[in-house]
């Protein structure tokens, strides 16, 4: 070895050994959680994937079933969404380099705000970054004297809205309305509220009641807020959603949404009343300060959008492979979760369980996501699978062959 490169290698070494030495940085050097489960080889997390087909994928050289994309309609490959956003690139380069309140916008982002609003039925559509800040943007609705209702397991982009809002937080019990009615009757009437819940919960894929939420809505007379992230384009005989599956559209004051699920993209909207999204298009500080959405993925979210009022079996087939992999994984013997969206989760009896199952599966060739606390309720880890509509049969088949075996090795069935 050279001394130019030995020097070099020395001085790698050294930074990557190098502690900080500041107090505040203690709980840094203190965890060391990520470090031991990635030396007993039972690290989840942050596995680069080297190429992906959609439902297969390639992880350190072997290919895997992907079980762990919300790409629900498959349209991250569809030759009409990778070509627009080809040409959205071609057109205005790769970014816009700037926030949308100032240079940000352009006349695709104005279109996909347009068409996003007819198809959800609101007045008025805004567009930003991430699905994540297009909840933080809400927080501009939200003040000191005011108060949000959360469902307990609502995202956390919500939760954070609600904490950036300065607003005073009421949680009531997931998916219990009766409960969130017993808390009203014993808070201020005087004090404006705010309802925010997911449409479709995430990790365990069971959908808000939003009807009886509506009810209590119009006895309280608060607005409601659906976070629609995994519902929107799978969900209802048109792709809108659990408000629409349910038939509360015209009940519910905002849905948001993000394009990194169906819409095969990056972004997110907020949908609602004009005058409503006029002040968060002034006050959110999320779309004012924030970067604006790329234009190619304005471009792939515009074609996902056209492809999935076109192609209505995606709708039907993602919900058919979620309903086989489920009752599958039910008739094996497995604790699954009971919902109506593309969410299928296994519950292995606890955190320990669930890294050896979820490890047993990777290696096996399922990717699937392993969530545990905070991401989920204490006790109630889960191995989550999403599915897409371009699954095959013979992909679920192949899933359900190595969770039977692994769940006999381990004792789960």
């Amino acid at each position: 070895m050279s001394i130019a490169l030995s020097e070099k290698v020395a001085a790698a070494q050294r930074i990557q050994t190098r502690r900080p030495d500041n107090p505040i940085f203690d709980k840094c050097v203190q965890f060391t959680e990520a470090d031991e489960v990635k030396a007993a080889g039972m690290y989840p997390y942050f596995f680069p994937i080297e190429k992906s087909e959609g439902t297969e994928v390639l992880i350190e050289g072997r290919k895997m079933v992907m079980l762990g994309s919300n790409n629900y309609l498959g349209l991250t490959m569809h030759p009409k969404v990778r070509e627009k956003a080809i040409q959205t690139l071609e057109r205005f380069g790769t970014s816009c380099s700037g926030s949308r309140f100032l240079n940000g916008t352009t006349v695709l982002h104005e279109e996909l705000e347009e068409k996003l609003a007819a198809f959800l039925g609101k007045e008025s559509a805004t567009v930003l970054t991430t699905g994540y800040t297009t909840n933080l943007a809400l927080s501009c609705l939200l003040g000191r004297n005011e108060i949000a209702l959360m469902d307990a397991s609502n995202h956390a982009s919500l939760y954070q809205a609600v904490m950036n809002g300065f607003c005073k937080l009421k949680r009531y019990n997931h998916c219990d309305a009766a409960d969130l009615e017993r808390r009203l009757e014993h808070m201020d009437e005087k004090r404006s509220k705010l309802l925010l819940t997911d449409g479709v919960f995430s990790m365990e894929g069971d959908l808000a009641p939003l009807p009886e939420l509506v009810e209590i809505k119009k006895e309280y007379g608060f607005p409601i807020v659906v976070d629609d992230a995994h519902g929107l384009g799978v969900l209802g005989e048109n792709g809108r959603g659990t408000c629409e599956m349910m038939g509360v559209e015209d009940d519910i004051d905002i849905v948001t949404g993000t394009f990194s699920k169906s819409f095969a993209s990056l972004g997110g909207v907020v949908a609602g009343p004009r005058a409503v999204i006029n002040f968060i298009k002034h006050h959110g500080s999320a779309m004012v300060y924030a970067a604006s959405m790329a234009p190619p993925a304005v471009g792939a979210a515009l074609a996902s959008l056209e492809v999935m009022q076109e192609e209505s079996w995606r709708r039907k087939r993602v919900v058919h492979n979620a309903h086989a992999l489920r009752n599958g994984l039910a008739d094996l013997g497995f604790n699954v979760s009971k919902a109506e969206s593309p969410v299928v989760a296994v519950y292995p009896g606890g955190e320990p369980q669930a890294f050896v199952l979820w490890k047993a599966l990777f290696d096996k060739g399922l990717f699937t996501n392993l969530a545990i606390p905070p991401g989920v309720p204490p006790h109630k880890s889960l191995i989550r699978n999403s599915l897409m509509a371009t699954h095959t049969d013979e992909h679920i088949e192949q899933a359900l062959e190595i969770y039977a075996k692994i769940g006999k090795e381990q004792g789960l069935i």
